[in-house]
């Protein structure tokens, strides 16, 4: 089961890295870490703070629209190129190829994260003291070094961005330790990210395992709003909307994933928090996403299951 599951995962990982979508989403977020440091140059002494704000806002948006144009477009896509007949026809279940589609999609999301992570990680790096030609020198390089072995192995090619995205981050991590507040908002804000777009995506798998694509993304993206307001809507004030609205809103915050668990306050991200340690809070963090992605997937696996495709 395992291995038919990690088959569709990384065919499904192989189709989205061809996508053009993802590349222009992949160019418009570096464009965005690239107007990041231009505000953050005229922050003064407080840029560090402004470029690691605005570019772990800016990862965490891309990254959601990532997550729901690939989980709400994958499924159709097999559908109307007649490629899932074939697949179904052989020993594999629909929950199975259903998780490995998800799994494949999470994939995709990890390497975006870790790469734009990583190349803010190095502007970081810069900006706290290291030399602007070693930042710049690995950065590039290592995207000539992924340009190389693409060519010298072309059939590594659609796997080489994983280690590479992976190294990169690494090499943010290592290299920003002169701005470690900064370091922790990025780096926390970045596997938050992950687990919130974990949530998100098996929250279109369930839409597009019955839906249409542009039905499931407008469908993700209301979830995915309300779940960013779910706080507000269990503390509505009874004086200016009443009880009822109020228990509407406490009703709708419940049934709803709570979304704004993944964007905390910078100082918990620091660790200048008081009430949680930053360690305990992404162990709390991820074990909710993940019980969410399992609860949505058995969902959209029941869905998928009694769907008529004939």
């Amino acid at each position: 089961m395992l291995a038919r599951i990690g088959i569709i995962a990384f065919n499904t990982y192989r189709e989205a890295v061809r996508a053009r979508v993802l590349y222009g989403l992949f160019g418009l977020a570096l464009a965005t870490a690239v107007y990041v440091l231009v505000v953050g140059a005229f922050a003064g002494r407080a840029r560090l703070r402004v470029v690691s704000d605005l570019g772990a806002a800016s990862i965490s948006i891309y990254a959601i629209l990532v997550a729901i144009v690939l989980a709400a477009t994958s499924l159709y896509r097999e559908l109307e190129l007649k490629t899932l007949f074939p697949i179904l026809a052989r020993p594999i279940r629909r929950s199975e190829y259903l998780v490995g589609k998800y799994l494949g999609t999470l994939l995709t999301l990890v390497v975006f994260v870790a790469a734009n992570t990583g190349a803010l990680l190095l502007a970081i790096a810069e900006m706290a003291g290291r030399s602007a030609l070693l930042c710049a020198g690995l950065g590039l390089g290592s995207v000539g070094l992924l340009a190389g072995a693409a060519a010298l192995l072309p059939r590594f090619r659609t796997a080489l961005p994983i280690f590479w995205s992976l190294s990169l981050l690494a090499l943010g991590v290592a290299l920003s330790g002169g701005a470690p507040d900064d370091r922790r908002v990025l780096f926390g804000s970045a596997l938050l990210t992950v687990f919130e777009v974990g949530v998100v995506a098996a929250v279109a798998t369930v839409f597009a395992a019955f839906s249409s694509p542009f039905l499931s993304a407008v469908f993700t993206l209301g979830v995915f709003v309300v779940g960013r307001s779910a706080d507000t809507l269990a503390n509505l004030p009874v004086k200016m909307f009443g009880d009822t609205v109020r228990s509407l809103g406490e009703a709708v915050s419940r049934v709803f994933p709570n979304l704004m668990l993944y964007v905390p306050e910078r100082p918990l991200l620091t660790g200048e928090a008081i009430t949680t340690s930053l360690s305990r809070y992404l162990a709390f963090a991820g074990l909710y996403s993940l019980a969410w992605a399992v609860g949505l997937l058995a969902v959209a696996s029941l869905v998928f299951r009694r769907r008529d495709f004939s």
